[in-house]
């Protein structure tokens, strides 16, 4: 007999048994030790997104070798970026040493419903791994790094330096807004209310949903002019939701010039306090009283994604010096304002709407 372990023996000619003894929950040092090491797994998700990895593997399990030739990269250095994946649950190993997708892989294709592949690249753009060691700085400052760092702003470097980020940028909010405007138009009861407007709406897909829902309902979108000079193709001229739309150019720190029965305002609370309050003293100089107002944000608490809203929250502090909210916050905000809060309800895992009304 031949001694493999302690406590296992085998012939001279068996292969040695392996035994696992690694507890299903990592003890509290390997636990952080994976943590610091979170940049890897940033870096591969990215990596997998800008290969297209997801996009060439079909409903059927394929190998490094096969997936390798149809993003052109090596086999071998492929195979241990899925491997490293499939720790996380992006994308499964088979027995026979294939690969096949997982709910979370097929979110990285392009063509999937859910796609989240450009916000994956946008969380992971070349300035945030710059931009990210020096948090320390701006907790300390309570500021951003970003013109330390660059020597301008964020949205005018991205804008003047950065084309490729810009791009990625506007197709990752695109795609967040596409996505969670179903769930909004959902949610909201419209009874009673002939004329919405959407406030800092972007390109109004908010807007457009609820316009598609409610036939009779007209809208109003509003945002800066370079926002809105791309704004969704079925509410410019020609489009399906024309005829019951209309695009202000505007900044609704400075005014808001709209009537309406409801106004809109959607993860656009986020600049400074002084930036908040000015664009909701604005919503009640312009609204009718007994006019809603339904604020919807992003919360560093009282959500079931702390770890994603907490760490949009870091980044903001990174980028552009803002802030998420907590569930107070947005109170306190829209309670100085002098709006009343009527209810506050969820959206999706990561949304809460904060109905309101502008008092008599």
């Amino acid at each position: 007999m031949t001694t493999v372990s302690p406590n296992l023996t085998a012939t001279a000619t068996a292969a040695p048994v392996l035994i696992d003894t690694a507890p299903l929950t990592p003890p509290p040092a390997m636990r952080l030790r994976e943590l610091v090491f979170g940049a890897a797994c940033a870096a591969a998700v990215r990596a997998a997104a800008r290969l297209g990895v997801a996009d060439a593997l079909g409903d059927s399990p394929a190998t490094a070798a096969e997936l390798a030739e149809a993003v052109g990269a090596e086999p071998r250095p492929l195979r241990r970026l899925l491997r490293a994946l499939s720790c996380y649950g992006i994308f499964a190993e088979t027995e026979d040493g294939a690969f096949r997708h997982t709910d979370m892989s097929r979110m990285l294709r392009e063509d999937d419903p859910g796609s989240l592949r450009y916000i994956a690249l946008w969380c992971t753009e070349p300035w945030t791994w710059q931009a990210w060691p020096h948090l320390d700085d701006a907790v300390r400052s309570g500021d951003s790094v970003f013109h330390d760092l660059y020597g301008k702003g964020f949205f005018d470097y991205l804008h003047q330096d950065a084309h490729e980020s810009a791009h990625v940028f506007n197709l990752a909010m695109t795609t967040s807004s596409t996505q969670s405007a179903l769930e909004v138009a959902e949610l909201l009861d419209l009874t009673g209310v002939s004329a919405v407007a959407d406030i800092g709406g972007g390109q109004g897909h908010v807007l457009a949903s609820l316009l598609e829902k409610h036939p009779r309902l007209r809208g109003t979108l509003l945002d800066l002019p370079g926002v809105v000079a791309k704004a969704d193709a079925r509410l410019r001229p020609g489009g399906p939701l024309a005829g019951r739309a209309e695009i202000v150019p505007g900044d609704c720190r400075e005014s808001i010039p709209v009537a309406a029965d409801l106004y809109i305002i959607k993860n656009i609370l986020e600049w400074d306090d002084d930036s908040t309050r000015r664009t909701l003293r604005n919503v009640i100089a312009a609204a009718r009283p007994g006019a809603r107002v339904v604020v919807i944000e992003n919360l560093v608490d009282d959500t079931p994604s702390m770890k994603f809203t907490t760490a949009m929250d870091l980044l903001l502090l990174l980028n552009v010096g803002g802030a998420k909210h907590t569930r107070e916050s947005i109170v306190g905000h829209v309670v100085d304002a002098g709006l009343v809060v009527d209810e506050i309800r969820p959206v999706n895992a990561y949304l809460h709407a904060f109905e309101c009304t502008v008092p008599g």
